[in-house]
């Protein structure tokens, strides 16, 4: 008869080869999706680093005392209103760039996590492209700094970081949360709509600059861990930071959940913002059925 312990012995060595195998699995999935993928992960650092060096720029023109803009412009509601738009029209741009309509333009954690749990990314890319955005906003600040030097670094400016407003971290939680909600929603509905999918990027950018105008003062207005991330590490500004780690994917993924509940995982047909173009698509892409209804119809 085997002992308790020649048993559990056994049990190890038949266990022992399966996570070989996993581990190997693991490493080539990695392997395969970086050797293949490789361009989308470099668009999207490189788009979320441009909108990096947009914010900062125009933080330092419209908030630094020593631009002859700011000067000029002694209403901080017109401030905002000018950076809310600067900042939207460069979403936008972005979107709707070559390479924007190649990665699929997250350029956020929270909307990568949000497709992943929807099923329309696969995990390593999902992994990659987080990657990704963290190291590419972060270099979009540096790039900043190297061109404004100190002005950067003002405390009217702080690397166009994103801080609750008077210090109200529970209001500046809840901001998040629901603003990050709201536009995952738009996403999600607009771009699953035939008729009105190519407006995706356009209605996002008018988010932003109305999220920028009115928002900006409860929470600073992020909607993105990497974004707040990539402001907070040059200024030390640690204390917050959960905030964005937390509340924008929080918001982002109820909205997902919400439009399962609604109208069903077979209603998210990708995870691109704009779709309708000759780029290729590495996700779990499904958009030409989005199509099929209407052009049936024309051919009727």
């Amino acid at each position: 008869m085997q002992t308790a312990e020649q048993s559990g012995l056994a049990q190890r060595l038949a266990i022992g080869p399966e996570k070989r195998v996993a581990r190997r699995t693991w490493i080539v999935g990695a392997i395969s999706a970086a050797t293949s993928h490789w361009p989308e992960y470099l668009i999207e650092a490189a788009c979320l680093g441009v909108f990096m060096v947009s914010a900062c720029s125009f933080t330092v023109l419209l908030q630094y005392p020593g631009s002859a803009i700011r000067q000029m412009l002694p209403s901080a509601f017109g401030r905002r209103v000018l950076t809310g738009i600067a900042m939207g029209l460069t979403a936008i741009a972005l979107i709707y760039s070559p390479w924007g309509k190649r990665s699929g333009a997250h350029l956020n954690p929270s909307i990568t996590l949000t497709f992943l749990r929807l099923g329309k990314v696969e995990p390593w890319d999902a992994t990659f492209y987080v990657v990704a955005q963290f190291v590419g906003g972060t270099l979009g600040v540096f790039i900043s700094t190297l061109m404004w030097g100190e002005a950067i670094a003002h405390e009217n400016v702080r690397y166009a970081a994103t801080i609750p407003g008077a210090g109200r971290t529970g209001v500046a939680f809840i901001a998040e949360a629901v603003i990050s909600f709201l536009m995952m929603a738009m996403v999600l509905n607009v771009s699953n709509s035939a008729r009105i999918a190519r407006f995706t990027g356009v209605i996002a950018g008018a988010l932003v600059a109305t999220y920028i105008t009115v928002e900006s003062p409860l929470s600073g207005m992020s909607m993105s861990p990497a974004r707040s991330f990539a402001s907070a590490a040059p200024a030390r500004l640690w204390d917050s930071l959960w905030i964005y780690f937390t509340a924008p994917p929080l918001g982002m993924l109820l909205a997902g959940q919400t439009y399962l509940w609604l109208r069903g995982k077979h209603k998210v047909f990708c995870a691109k913002l704009h779709h309708d173009n000759d780029k290729r698509c590495i996700f779990r892409c499904n958009y030409q059925a989005l199509l099929t209804p209407i052009t049936l119809k024309e051919t009727m």
